[in-house]
């Protein structure tokens, strides 16, 4: 062994290798990038020469690298301008928040806008979601208010006036500029495609502050352990601000990014989409497409196999189902892996339908997958498992749900349909694969807070805080594998998620073991170093 030398090794570790071979370990070698040994400190050090640098980690804990399943750091930016207002409940308190922003536009904005995020559906439990409802908070201003799903949006009339939006709209899918009866709209816009317009009638970053963002924003992901991510942000954009990044200030993480291919993509736009599968660069690839199948439960957008309480969820994303499932065939025989958006159990369906008729993998071995899940049936967690296709859940987005029942998923849906929530037990207990992430902007990207959910089904830090469907709740050891082995192989990538010889070294130094650290204390659970391809990050 001592020709062969390292160029790191890490001794005095308690390893957590999440290799079923050797599952625990002391110490292990990296040399170019990869572990090349793991096993005793005895062992190891016999690859040390006089260039290795030897690190004594004096009993922390090492797990792999953690990778976020699903997020969307790069669109994120451009979603989360303005005021955050995660934890706004009512009317009055949102009025507040957007009145302090217009105030503020006015006095630092040459083409002052209002914009904010992350709002929860349950401030419009008595009041429509309509303009009139923010018009004097925002001083008639153009403002642009998304919801926490990313999915639906409000605008005041300011802004559906420089967006050029005075009607309704046919859409290439289930998109909607909601108006009232005499055709004029309201505000409120479902779907990106609705509202995209208005976002981008806003001031938009200069190229240069949207790279500083990004590669801030990256960076930061190494705060709680994330050594890569599955990127669901959509666009050629995206692809060539991952080139930028990385030929300028550099990429921190790893990132695999898909995609979006839409219902309205004629064969032109298809081919160049087709064009982009091995577009990479040294940390970053791609080779995966994203499609939705449905939207969301809030809205009524969702596909169900029944309707909900108020009588949506009848309608899947694309108009032309038979397309969705000619389209998967496409890119998977083009070596695309598929990605899609399916939240409700009728759209979950029809998506292991299509993956199942056109092979659960792509024709580069990579499983296809679905993320989300937020409503499966008992048939479709056997057949999910038995295909081998990826489950991408984020236990996270149970954060908006209450105990009564009352929030505006779970009164849809009704008592016995939320029994079959965001299934993540289910479907390891059936064998199928699982990859945990947390969907951002949507939810927190703090890799700590979203294995704490995944445990708890409630809020860490609160212990009498509800607990949904207790049943579905992972181990410690599965959460960890959800955040490891489960997102590198949801992503095709069976040299990551595990510290083995071979494996690229993307690994995480923790002050405790956290397969021994109470949940609830998880999302504080101090990282010291975070470190890709053996670079610290």
């Amino acid at each position: 062994m001592r020709d062969v030398g390292a160029d790191t090794i890490v001794t005095g570790a308690r390893v957590v290798t999440m290799d079923p071979r050797r599952p625990a370990a002391t110490a292990f070698a990296i040399r170019d990038g990869r572990f090349i040994a793991v096993g005793s400190d005895d062992i190891v050090r016999e690859l040390r020469t006089a260039r290795t640098e030897v690190l004594d980690l004096h009993g922390a804990t090492v797990t792999p690298g953690l990778i976020d399943a699903h997020l969307h750091p790069l669109q994120g930016i451009a979603l989360t301008a303005g005021a955050d207002l995660g934890g706004i409940t009512t009317i009055e308190r949102l009025r507040e928040v957007l009145r302090a922003e217009a105030d503020r536009a006015i006095a630092d904005d040459a083409d002052p806008w209002v914009r904010a995020w992350n709002l929860d559906y349950d401030v419009f439990h008595d009041v429509p979601m309509t303009s009139a409802a923010i018009e004097d908070a925002v001083r008639g201003l153009p403002a642009l208010v998304i919801l926490y799903d990313g999915h639906t949006a409000l605008a005041s009339a300011a802004a559906l006036t420089r967006a050029g939006i005075d009607r309704a709209r046919d859409f290439d899918d289930s998109s909607c500029i909601v108006v009232d009866a005499a055709g004029s709209p309201t505000g409120e816009l479902r779907e990106l495609p609705a509202y995209e317009p208005v976002r981008k009638a806003a001031p938009a970053l200069s190229r240069e502050a949207e790279l500083a963002a990004a590669h801030d924003l990256l960076r930061g992901l190494t705060g709680s352990g994330l050594t890569g991510g599955a990127i669901m942000d959509g666009g050629f954009d995206t692809l060539a601000l991952l080139d930028e990044l990385e030929s300028g200030p550099g990429l921190p993480v790893r990132i695999v990014s898909a995609i979006d291919h839409e219902p309205g993509f004629d064969a032109d736009r298809t081919a160049e989409n087709l064009r982009m599968r091995d577009r990479r660069g040294g940390r970053w690839r791609g080779g995966v497409v994203k499609l939705y199948a449905d939207g969301v439960v809030e809205t009524g957008t969702a596909w169900l196999h029944e309707l909900d309480i108020d009588g949506g969820g009848g309608e899947p994303f694309w108009k032309n189902a038979a397309a969705y499932a000619r389209t998967v065939r496409e890119y998977a025989d083009a070596g695309f892996q598929v990605a899609t958006h399916a939240i409700g159990d009728r759209a979950v369906s029809e998506v292991v339908d299509a993956y199942l008729a056109a092979g659960a993998r792509s024709a580069n071995g990579a499983p296809h997958r679905i993320e989300h899940l937020e409503l499966t049936t008992d048939r479709d967690v056997r057949r999910i498992a038995a295909a081998g296709i990826t489950a991408s859940v984020q236990p996270l987005h149970l954060q908006w749900r209450k105990a009564d029942g009352s929030d505006e998923w779970s009164r849809r849906l009704g008592p016995e349909r939320v029994a079959r929530a965001w299934r993540a037990g289910d479907f390891w207990a059936a064998g199928a694969p699982v990859a945990l992430g947390s969907d951002w902007p949507i939810a927190q990207n703090d890799a700590r807070i979203g294995l704490a959910w995944a445990m708890l089904r409630r809020r860490p830090g609160q212990p009498d805080a509800p607990v949904f469907e207790p049943e579905q709740r992972l181990t410690a050891y599965q959460a960890l594998h959800g955040y490891t082995v489960g997102a590198a192989r949801a992503q095709g990538d069976g040299d990551l998620g595990r510290i083995a010889p071979g494996c690229r070294a993307d690994y995480v130094v923790w002050e405790e073991n956290p397969l021994h650290i109470a949940p609830d204390d998880l999302p504080d659970a101090p990282i010291l170093r975070t470190v890709v391809g053996g670079i610290p990050a």
